[in-house]
Formats: C-alpha cells, sequence, structure tokens
C-alpha cells in the first residue's frame, strides 16, 4: 500500500505594509482616495467620510465591504478607482535583499503563499514591482467580484486560504502580518502567526501572538528548519 504523501506545510504572507515598510506611506495615499470615493459617491464632508471609512474599517476589516452592504457600491468599480489608481511605481522599487530571503526559503519543506486582502490586481501589481512575483505558489485575495466577501480577519477567510493552499491542518499554516487583528485571528485558528511591527511602531499593550518581529529577515531565526543552509540542517 502507497504511503500517503506528506502534506507540506504553507507560509502564508500577507501583502501591504508587510512585504513592503509601512514607511512608504502607501496606506496613507490609499486611505486619501478612499476618503475621496466616500465623497464623491455618497455626498459626504471630508470629515463625515473619513469617520465612515474607519467605521467600515473597523467593523469589516475592510472599508469596501461596508460600501457594499449598506450604499449597493460596484467593488470592481471602487477597486479601479483606488487601488488601481496608485502610483505605486513611485514608491515600490525590486527589493533584492526581500528577494533573497524568500530564495532561502527551502521549497521542498514549505509553499509559500500571498494572503491579502486587497483584490488580485493590486496584490499582483505590487510582487510584481518588488520583483518577487515568481516566489509564491499562488495568492488568496478578497475577491471584488464574489456575491458574498470575505476577508481577514474573518474565519472563513482564513479557511479559503486553506483550501486554496490546498493545506489541512492549522498546524500547518505560518502567516505573517502587519495587521494586530489578522494575527490575533490566526493564532486564534491554531495557525503560527508572527506580527511584523514596523521599526517606527510602539509595542502592542497585549502582544498578537507568541512571535512579534520588526525585520523579515527575522524569519530566518525563527524559523530556521526552513531556510536552505541552516544550522539545523548542517547538522543532520
Amino acid at each position: 500500500m502507497a504511503e500517503p504523501i506528506h502534506q507540506k506545510p504553507v507560509f502564508f504572507f500577507d501583502i501591504d505594509n508587510c512585504l513592503y515598510p509601512k514607511s512608504t506611506n502607501i496606506a496613507h495615499m490609499m486611505g486619501v482616495l478612499i476618503d475621496q470615493y466616500f465623497q464623491t459617491h455618497l455626498s459626504l464632508s471630508q470629515e463625515d467620510a473619513n469617520t465612515l471609512h474607519f467605521k467600515y474599517y473597523r467593523e469589516y476589516g475592510l472599508a469596501i465591504e461596508g460600501l457594499v452592504r449598506h450604499h449597493k457600491v460596484d467593488a470592481l468599480e471602487y477597486n479601479k478607482k483606488v487601488d488601481d489608481a496608485l502610483p505605486l511605481e513611485q514608491v515600490i522599487k525590486p527589493n533584492p535583499k526581500l528577494r533573497k530571503m524568500l530564495q532561502d526559503i527551502d521549497r521542498n519543506k514549505v509553499k509559500l503563499w500571498l494572503f491579502t486582502n486587497a483584490y488580485v490586481t493590486h496584490g499582483k501589481r505590487v510582487v510584481k514591482l518588488l520583483g518577487i512575483e515568481d516566489m509564491f505558489d499562488g495568492i488568496t485575495y478578497c475577491d471584488y467580484g464574489a456575491e458574498r466577501f470575505l476577508c481577514k480577519p474573518h474565519p472563513d477567510m482564513f479557511a479559503k486560504a486553506m483550501e486554496e493552499a490546498e493545506v489541512k491542518s492549522p498546524k500547518e499554516c505560518f502567516f505573517v502580518d502587519d495587521s494586530h487583528l489578522n494575527v490575533k485571528a490566526a493564532g486564534e485558528l491554531g495557525w503560527t502567526a508572527i506580527h511584523l511591527l514596523d521599526e517606527a511602531d510602539p509595542e502592542p499593550a497585549h502582544p498578537a501572538s507568541q512571535h512579534t518581529i520588526r525585520d523579515l529577515e527575522e524569519l530566518r531565526g525563527l524559523f530556521p528548519h526552513f531556510f536552505i543552509g541552516s544550522s539545523t540542517e548542517l547538522r543532520e
């Protein structure tokens, strides 16, 4: 009888403010475009638009979900006016250090997967500009064209990521994200979650998980068994 094929663990990477630093200020640029969209399409003042934007973000994890639920906004049209309108080419450049870190991960031991609340066009655009689009086996994204919105930190979004990455056990899921909410949610589901803080971020009053880092390079020390040429591998 044939031996069952062992399921490789999957390392899920968030994209925005994770694969590039928060200091690029893309979140601020996106916030400006979101507020402009709220003002234009809902006829709101700048102050009211900002308030509603953050209300929906807190409640749903994504401003667009509130717009679709309560204002019947076309999410794909919104994506064109906001995410796809960002001048990313001006601020995101190829990152050889990041590429080397990803190359050093042993793909015989772990699968690499992108996991984002953005739409697929934005996610693919970012990793292409970083010069790492060929480093991942796939991407789980918030499908703006779907009848039902799914995004982190909802448990169903994590289930979707596991299904798409073809991993069955939460114990085989590793995940890095800059969002305290997302990291906490992943940990509660049994994933090994790592909270990435920007160098300027204060330490959270309550850690999101057992692992907090300020540079993706720290993954080498946390999970040496996933990296080619690690000290663990050399002793074997």
